[in-house]
């Protein structure tokens, strides 16, 4: 027979062999899953790990008001109704290229990979250049 005992918050049971000779009886309560972006009464749950962060950076309330706007949008074409929100919170976001432009433009991504390969490359040919010229120096 298992001996029990509380310890602070904690259930400690102490169990013998034969107690684990017979199968378990115990149930686990189904576990729910977790909330996503919309929560089960309709609304937004803005701590989903899903909205990475825009709802609580310099640009939250902006962004929660776009948001909020869409979801809750019943206009005839979806969000068409928030167009001055999602224009706020755009122009807010350009107030912090650093923070809001991760990805970045592909334009740009781009041309830094272009500029990176061409350093690399003239890197490459000043090497051979000198390891060239300074091996026809050299006396035979």
């Amino acid at each position: 027979m298992p001996v029990t005992f509380q310890k602070g918050k904690d259930t400690v049971i102490f169990v013998t062999k034969e107690d684990h000779s017979t199968p378990s009886t115990v149930s686990l309560p189904h576990e729910e899953s977790p909330p996503g972006l919309i929560l089960r009464d309709g609304s937004i749950n803005w701590s989903c790990p899903c909205l990475g962060g825009m709802a609580t950076g310099p640009c939250g309330v902006e962004f929660r008001e776009a948001f909020s706007c869409f979801h809750y949008s019943e206009a005839e074409q979806k969000g068409s109704d928030c167009y001055e929100a999602f224009k706020t919170m755009q122009d807010c976001m350009a107030q912090y290229p650093t923070l809001y432009n991760k990805n970045g433009d592909e334009d740009e991504l781009e041309n830094a990979l272009d500029t990176n390969i061409e350093q690399e490359g003239n890197k490459d040919n000043r090497e051979v250049e000198v390891k060239s010229s300074s091996s026809s120096s050299s006396p035979s």
